[in-house]
């Protein structure tokens, strides 16, 4: 199995399959809208910068 180097790309991953099960289960979690917007930000920031 190879590891991504790219961070971006892995938040990205991240934000993805957290939006899937969200829709598929719903789970009353405080803050996820903000939770989810911050990760989205992020992985939108480091995949422009290259990293």
């Amino acid at each position: 199995m190879r590891s991504t180097k790219n961070l971006g790309m892995i938040l990205l991953g991240i934000w993805l399959i957290l939006a899937g099960l969200l829709v598929i289960i719903s789970i009353p979690i405080p803050f996820l809208n903000i939770l989810m917007a911050i990760l989205a930000i992020a992985a939108g920031v480091l995949i422009l910068l290259g990293r």
